[in-house]
């Protein structure tokens, strides 16, 4: 078995990011601590839950490819003697998962030095799962069932849904601006969601997802989703978001190319 063929990375990331949810679900609506790690930069929780499934995925991946690097928002970026490194959000959504919502997931993602490669998103307690390897079919499953995703057509923002996760996070003139330019006129705004917000739009059930302020763990596992699925999804000028920071993702490129005109006439 090559262990390094996409498809095996893929099904090795599919198969830790289930484990992980092992760990998560135990903790899942209970009465646990929360932690506060924002500080003057804002609330931002963290749960035994979230570095618990971390730690579990991160031992899977040193043991299966010891020569891979780990970046965690948990526990950091642990440099391999590979260009590959796997990114990780064990739980993105945390303050959903503390309120007892659905909308988080575990994030996965295998960057090669260039690009994310693969990226897997998956929420046990609904048990569904979001996959693709880059160039081939973004994929959907659940409980035996299994299919293939794909966006929807909508070039035009006047028929658009748009979904973001808190618009209070456009707190700049400039991210104002781009969020203005992004919404007005859009048939539906929808707030909340966090890495939802993004399998909606592969499944094409969303047209626009705009944000800012994001990590790398927080969207590299969703850019092979969005591009095997038909979407575009680039920084706010057009460029790699593989670093976070802002991010626009449409499932019609048409749409995504005019919204980039929008954003740059609004922050001009």
């Amino acid at each position: 078995m090559n262990t390094n063929h996409p498809a095996e990375l893929l099904a090795f990331a599919r198969d830790i990011a289930e484990a992980a949810g092992q760990a998560i679900l135990p903790h899942f609506r209970a009465a646990i601590p929360v932690e506060d790690k924002g500080g003057a930069a804002g609330y931002d929780p963290v749960t035994v839950a979230d570095r618990a499934a971390e730690s579990v995925i991160r031992a899977r991946i040193a043991a299966r490819h010891p020569d891979h690097g780990i970046r965690g928002e948990e526990h950091g970026w642990q440099r391999g003697t590979s260009a590959h490194t796997w990114v990780i959000d064990p739980i993105d959504g945390t303050r959903s998962f503390i309120m007892g919502q659905l909308h988080w997931a575990t994030l996965i993602a295998l960057n090669d030095g260039t690009r994310p490669l693969l990226g897997v998103v998956h929420q046990p307690f609904v048990g569904e799962t979001f996959f693709a390897c880059a160039g081939g079919q973004a994929g959907w499953s659940r409980a035996g069932e299994r299919r293939v995703l794909a966006t929807r057509a909508c070039p035009d923002l006047a028929q658009a849904i748009v979904a973001t996760t808190d618009p209070r996070h456009f707190r700049s003139p400039r991210q104002q601006a781009a969020y203005g330019a992004v919404t007005a006129g859009a048939r539906l705004v929808r707030y909340g969601g966090d890495c939802y917000c993004y399998t909606q739009l592969a499944m094409g059930l969303t047209d626009v997802v705009i944000e800012t302020g994001l990590m790398a763990y927080d969207i590299q596992a969703l850019i092979p989703l969005i591009e095997a699925a038909g979407g575009v999804v680039t920084d706010w000028s057009g460029g790699s978001c593989a670093e976070g920071g802002d991010v626009l993702a449409c499932g019609d490129p048409a749409l995504h190319a005019t919204l980039l005109t929008r954003i740059a006439a609004a922050c001009d």
